[in-house]
């Protein structure tokens, strides 16, 4: 990290744009700016880097999603995610640069499996749930045709921008694993959009929720990356250049949010955690 090119300066001016703009409408594509970041600079260092651009971009997304975190959720999340932590912190001890882009790209790639699958089952129960009410109406009606019975109907919140349906299990694997992840290169973003996805998070609770749950996360692994010698002055003097790029990025990543249907977003999400998964273990 002693000497960078301009190009190479160029390449983290982009990648920290690109925080700014995933902090505030697609947080999977935050995976594409650590990919970067691991290219550039050595992978360990790159991780002590990125953490204080990714803590402004956090705080510029806080003060847009501030009202739609869904705390049950983040508070459901955090002892787990602290495990993930001390486990990421134990493992950087003693990996290389080649352990760990191996290590996240791997993970990263098996989760979104791993979500597919699980989005591809809830729909397929969706399906038939849809069906059995469709059938269950019909009869219905047909009774109250014939004056046989009566019906009382009662509403759900349609657009609520929160659906959670996951259990305890799920936010505690999850939380292992965004917190290992992100601890080891700050990539823990794809995993938990992986989890508030599968939660069934819409686009507002979602950016909510993820903004408060990596401030705090992000803010709380910074004394661990200094002792590990990840942050330290050089660390720091890079840093000063590149915030600049993050303001940016977020005002278009708010502009542009409102403007993607819900169903490109997952798709957006999802897709960018495979990029990143696939740079991660081609670098």
């Amino acid at each position: 990290m002693d000497t960078i090119s301009l190009w190479q300066l160029a390449a983290l001016a982009a990648a920290s744009t690109l925080v700014g703009f995933s902090k505030t409408a697609v947080s999977g594509a935050n995976t594409i700016s650590l990919a970067v970041f691991a290219a550039v600079l050595p992978a360990r260092e790159s991780t002590g880097v990125l953490l204080p651009i990714l803590i402004v971009g956090d705080l510029l997304a806080v003060r847009v999603y501030r009202r739609h975190a869904h705390w049950p959720t983040l508070l459901r999340l955090f002892p787990a995610v602290a495990v993930g932590v001390v486990a990421g912190t134990l493992f950087l001890l003693w990996a290389d640069d080649a352990a760990v882009r191996t290590s996240i790209g791997a993970i990263l790639l098996f989760m979104t499996g791993v979500t597919l699958w699980r989005r591809r089952i809830a729909e397929k129960e969706t399906e038939a749930e849809t069906k059995a009410e469709t059938k269950a109406e019909i009869g219905t009606e047909a009774e109250e045709s014939t004056g046989t019975g009566t019906q009382e109907r009662a509403g759900t919140a349609a657009g609520d921008e929160t659906v959670v349906g996951t259990g305890r299990t799920a936010a505690r694997g999850y939380g292992v694993l965004g917190g290992f992840t992100t601890m080891v290169a700050n990539a823990g973003g794809p995993v938990m959009s992986l989890y508030l996805l599968s939660a069934g998070f819409r686009k507002l609770g979602f950016l909510g929720t993820s903004a408060w749950f990596f401030l705090i996360l992000n803010v709380s692994k910074v004394p661990f990356s200094v002792g590990l010698g990840l942050i330290d002055a050089r660390s720091l003097l890079l840093d000063a250049c590149l915030l600049l790029f993050v303001l940016p990025g977020a005002y278009l990543g708010r502009a542009c949010v409102d403007r993607i249907n819900q169903k490109v977003f997952d798709r957006i999400v999802i897709g960018a955690t495979v990029i990143g998964g696939l740079q991660l273990l081609l670098i």
